[in-house]
């Protein structure tokens, strides 16, 4: 009698792990949501002390896994070709900018054939492919209705699109507004945010309701929070005057919750306030105000994004598909130092946030948006180019809200992402020899195993850096030919921060690892360097303290 009992017991234990919910009942692959912000910088989320509300991608963080040491490219364009296809930018041809062909295979502007996306891998291993947001992988000139759409979404593997083919513009009149293959009008009351969130939840709904028991990959490339700093004045209205205690204040405020969040190691030295940027405290109370402003727009910015995350996670939740879906979050540079709009009068700040007047919020903001780090986007100091990437997959991961110190890099995502789907790299693909994947998956990471990563490799407009173990090698590039500036050498274990130059101490290790950047740029398509334009431009604009 005790044996049927037990065994009774035992069948009713199997049966409601079978009838669970969370299950994956059909041993369905995961769905898998890569989402992607805009220029925001690596301390802007909430529970980084930065005082913006974003309880959405919190909590992803808090049930899943947080990078911490994981790298971009410094700027949109060349993320987004590296991220899509898994390879240095300059191998796919966007090593520069989608605005010049510079005649040079590294520096076409345009994604070549030699190269594939995340949806044209998935799509042989069953997944259906999505697509909202930000494209930025093609030549300017190729982004009119009536030009060539080798670059465009669905002839790059995705099965439906919605968002913007250009890397720049506004949130309310945004231009290249396009739904699958043809150019689209906006209505009254637009807001680019708002939209990419409703079209993507439209998007899964859409999915579940036809196709429940297939997977599906989503690409969200929200455009928030780049400039200008257009937000919905509900959005910005919850800061107004929340940002009056300044950009010094906040940059210490927030270096110590990095430190008391273990996110960053409390050795590590907070940078120095950008030299030309005046001291909060030597400010008038209306230029206080002015650039409070500016801050509560961007803001409101993330917030928004935030808001529109959390819908993304409900349309899961409500469909019972949250459990088997793996969502990565991060952004795609740092935080932008460039400088856009006229100064404005302590009388026009009601209007920030508003199409007009089109501002960013500058320098002085983004040295705050990157603490505890030196530089912006543009520049491969760890400002640039360090992002925070957070991966959410209750079935899968065991460490939920941990910190990992793997080190990582947007060329990881590809692989990362096939190696979850259970898909191929291809060799070939429509008669184009396809490029060797140059990224490592993660998953082993995901699953509670570190692994050691090797060098890793940055180049934009000049500015280099070679980052291996513990050790880093960065050059601030300029102006004019060659475009090469002085390297320096930094101990990322020590002093992630760099503020500690080691390369006249360490002369061997500099020369190291110089000539493993040497070899690398040899063997990927990024010589010849091309700095113009660039690096001494922003320089000079960016360090203005007037908001000009």
């Amino acid at each position: 009698m005790k044996r049927i009992i037990y065994l009774l017991a035992i069948l009713a234990i199997v049966a409601l792990l079978g009838c669970n919910t969370n299950s994956n009942q059909n041993n369905k692959k995961p769905n898998i949501i890569l989402i992607m912000a805009d220029d925001m910088g690596f301390s802007d989320l909430g529970f980084m002390g930065s005082g913006i509300q974003t309880p959405n991608i919190d909590r992803l963080a808090e049930n899943g896994l947080f990078f911490n040491h994981f790298y971009n490219t410094g700027r949109c364009c060349p993320t987004r070709a590296s991220l899509l296809s898994g390879q240095y930018a300059h191998n796919t041809g966007l090593g520069w900018m989608t605005v010049s062909n510079l005649g040079q295979p590294g520096y076409t502007g345009d994604m070549n054939m030699q190269s594939i996306t995340i949806a044209q891998a998935l799509k042989p291993a069953g997944y259906s492919t999505y697509m909202t947001g930000k494209l930025h992988i093609m030549y300017d000139k190729f982004m009119e209705a009536d030009g060539p759409k080798h670059n465009w979404p669905l002839q790059r593997g995705f099965d439906k699109y919605y968002g913007h083919l250009a890397g720049g513009g506004g949130y309310f009149n945004p231009s290249t507004m396009t739904y699958n293959n043809e150019r689209i009008e906006i209505s009254e009351g637009f807001y680019l945010t708002q939209a990419v969130t409703d079209s993507t939840v439209s998007f899964i709904q859409q999915h579940l309701d036809n196709m429940k028991d297939d997977p599906f990959f989503f690409y969200v490339a929200y455009y928030a929070p780049h400039r200008p700093l257009h937000a919905l004045q509900s959005d910005v209205a919850k800061y107004r005057g929340a940002f009056l205690d300044g950009w010094d204040h906040q940059r210490e405020k927030r270096y110590q919750a990095l430190i008391d969040n273990g996110i960053i190691d409390p050795s590590w030295n907070l940078t120095t306030r950008e030299e030309k940027v005046q001291e909060w405290n030597s400010l008038d109370e209306e230029e206080k105000k002015v650039w409070d402003a500016l801050m509560a727009a961007y803001a409101g910015q993330i917030d928004r994004m935030d808001q529109g995350i959390g819908e993304i996670i409900s349309v899961l939740e409500k469909n019972g598909e949250l459990e088997n879906t793996l969502i990565i979050f991060l952004s795609d540079n740092g935080g932008c130092a460039e400088p856009q709009g006229e100064k404005l009068s302590v009388d026009e700040i009601d209007q920030v946030g508003n199409e007009d007047p089109a501002q960013s919020y500058r320098i002085q903001w983004a040295n705050v948006s990157n603490t505890p780090f030196r530089e912006y986007k543009h520049y491969t100091h760890e400002g640039g180019i360090a992002t925070p990437l957070i991966m959410h997959w209750p079935e899968e991961i065991y460490r939920q809200g941990e910190i990992t110190a793997q080190v990582g890099h947007v060329i990881d995502i590809m692989p990362t992402i096939l190696d979850v789907a259970g898909a191929k790299y291809p060799e070939e693909m429509n008669g184009n020899i396809i490029n060797p994947v140059q990224g490592k998956s993660l998953l082993q990471s995901v699953m509670g195993k570190e692994f050691e990563r090797e060098a890793l490799f940055f180049e934009h407009h000049a500015n280099r850096a070679v980052i291996l173990g513990d050790w880093k090698l960065v050059s601030e590039g300029n102006n004019k030919e060659p475009y090469l500036g002085n390297w320096e050498l930094y101990n990322l274990k020590d002093d992630r921060t760099e503020t500690n130059n080691l390369s006249d101490r360490s002369p061997d290790k500099a020369q190291e690892l110089k000539e493993l950047w040497d070899r690398w740029a040899t063997e990927n398509n990024v010589y010849p360097l091309d700095g113009r334009g660039w690096n001494e431009k922003i320089r000079s604009d960016v360090t203005k303290t007037n908001v000009e």
